[in-house]
């Protein structure tokens, strides 16, 4: 029984020591066994040398020199990299060229597309735009090339998507692109931010440079002799004294247009050209002759007491629209019976001293609506489709801004917005109550006197069948404000072509904003911001408000210059 016992012992103990010695040599082999990177490499990356010799010696030298051969191998990878680098930055410098040569080529057809265009031979698919401009695409003849018409297909569809022959319907106010207006040496302009000022010269070079080439464009294009166009006129050369003012937008995902006003060869006379870069070259869309001799404008003025308001405007009426421009019709709505004899003894008096019959006075027995006073002058005038200037009484504007008003606007196609300069506060700007200038002299576009309106619509010039065509005024709107919105709104939602840009012959006279008790805190608040607005520059009020700090300066500052005055 001892036996049995100590068998199945012994037998148990040698299966125990034959698995620990197992486990022993597994674990021996897993640890101790030697790894050979080098062979590794050897069968990752090519030898050099591998293939060249034979026999035993090549192989002893191999195995001999494993440490060495692992590190060539590694420089004989980084050397194929470097070659395969070399060979990529050939191929691209192949491309740059190659891509270069393309760009010349398209480049001269550009300039070939612009040279047919000037010469307007329409052959093919070309002819005149739909807006009269010359706009001749070339010909489709047998030796016509391909690429040469599809690029003019689509110059002419980018013409076609800008907004120069005919308006876009926008959405909202918020979504129309004003125009800037410049002359020779001077950028009118509505995004001023920090810095810029609403009248500067053009600081950068490429729009120096981009509206000089307008000009010359505009220059040549009409001193170029057009086959029989302009038989009957007296040859005139043009030069840069010529030009008066020009307007110019970019659209950003079309082109941009220019549209240049030169003088003619009579006093009331204009050449104006209208030019649009699709991103490209300039193509010429008009040059015509524009007549304005006969184009009579109806001012018409909305008004509720303020007879001495009245009086001042009609001074400035007197000068510019009789006696330097001659082509006026004066239409005045007066609500209301306070007041209504001063103004018609001042009509009466301008008639009589300077021969001036071209005026209408209507009274309406109601409470003042500006949107009703315009619609009701609009619709009293019978003398066919005249050229109507909305107006407030507190405006001033120039012949020059007249002419502007007749340029800009064509009946069943443009509608004029200009954006007027409003003054601040004379007593601010010049700081002295003993002597502020005349008005005349006060009205300076300066970054300090005052700035562009262009959240006011109120100003506009349109022809009488637009207005009536687009339904007027909402004359359901009382009081001041809010009609002028919804007729702008208008526009910008039929196909007329709404010109918006700053006007330097417009102003906007400063005169003082009461803010009612009445109203609550809320409207209370924004009434007075904007009276601060119209007050004064954000300079001008800072140093107002930290005046007391100023002159505390100074006064410390006394003592200290007579000292040194002394010891001097």
């Amino acid at each position: 029984m001892l036996r049995r016992g100590l068998l199945a012992w012994v037998s148990r103990v040698g299966v125990l020591l034959v698995v620990v010695c197992c486990s022993l040599s597994l674990l021996y082999v897993m640890t101790c066994s030697p790894h050979s990177e080098d062979n590794l490499v050897s069968h990752a990356l090519p030898r050099p040398g591998m293939g060249v010799g034979v026999g035993g010696a090549a192989g002893g030298t191999g195995a001999a020199q494993s440490g060495p051969t692992g590190r060539n191998g590694y420089q004989a990878m980084l050397a194929e990299r470097e070659e395969q680098h070399k060979f990529h930055i050939t191929s691209l410098k192949k491309q740059i060229a190659q891509l270069k040569e393309a760009l010349q080529e398209r480049s001269e057809q550009l300039k070939g597309v612009q040279d047919s265009m000037e010469r307007g031979t329409g052959g093919g698919r070309g002819g005149q735009s739909p807006g009269g401009g010359i706009l001749g695409e070339g010909g489709q003849g047998p030796g016509a090339d391909r690429s040469h018409a599809d690029l003019q297909e689509f110059l002419h569809s980018q013409l076609g998507r800008a907004e120069v022959h005919q308006g876009t319907r926008l959405p909202s106010e918020y979504a129309m692109v004003p125009f800037e207006s410049f002359t020779l040496q001077r950028v009118y302009q509505l995004e001023m931010g920090l810095t810029r000022h609403p009248e500067e010269k053009p600081v950068r070079k490429d729009r120096r440079d981009e509206l000089s080439e307008a000009l010359e464009t505009a220059l040549q294009s009409l001193n170029t002799p057009r086959n029989g166009a302009d038989k009957g006129h007296t040859t005139k050369v043009y030069s840069a004294s010529d030009f008066i003012e020009g307007i110019t937008r970019t659209e950003k995902d079309k082109g941009t247009v220019y549209e240049l006003t030169f003088k003619g060869d009579q006093s009331r006379e204009f050449r104006k050209l209208v030019l649009f870069r699709p991103f490209g070259p300039l193509m010429k869309v008009k040059n015509e002759r524009v007549d304005t001799a006969n184009v009579r404008i109806n001012i018409i003025v909305p008004l509720s007491q303020r007879a001495d308001k009245f009086r001042h405007f009609m001074h400035n009426f007197r000068e510019v629209c009789v006696r330097q421009d001659g082509r006026i019709h004066l239409t005045v709505v007066y609500f209301g019976k306070d007041q209504m004899n001063e103004v018609r003894s001042t009509l009466e008096n301008t008639s009589r001293e300077i021969n001036f019959k071209n005026f209408t006075l209507l009274q309406l027995n109601e409470e003042f609506s500006r949107g009703r006073g315009l619609d009701v002058g609009a619709r009293a005038w019978k003398g066919g489709n005249v050229l109507l200037f909305f107006c407030d009484v507190d405006i001033y504007f120039t012949a020059d801004f007249l002419n502007t008003c007749r340029l800009n606007t064509q009946p069943g196609k443009k509608v004029f917005y200009p954006v007027l300069f409003s003054q601040y506060n004379p007593t601010l700007i010049y700081g002295n109550h003993d002597y502020i200038p005349p008005v005349e002299q006060q009205l300076v576009i300066k970054k300090d006197t005052g700035f562009w309106r262009d959240f006011g619509f109120g100003m506009t010039c349109q022809y009488r069948s637009d207005f009536i065509n687009i339904g007027g005024f909402d004359v359901d709107i009382k009081g001041w404000g809010g009609e002028d919105v919804h007729l702008y709104r208008k526009y910008l939602h039929s196909n007329l072509l709404v010109v918006r840009s700053p006007s330097r012959g417009l102003f906007h006279l400063w005169h003082e904003k009461r803010c009612a008790d009445e109203l609550p805190p809320e409207q209370y608040r924004m009434c007075m911001q904007s009276k601060a607005m119209n007050e004064a520059s954000h300079g001008q009020l800072g140093m107002l408000f930290f005046r007391h700090e100023i002159e505390a300066h100074l006064h410390k500052q006394k003592p200290q210059r007579l000292n040194t005055a002394k010891k001097t």
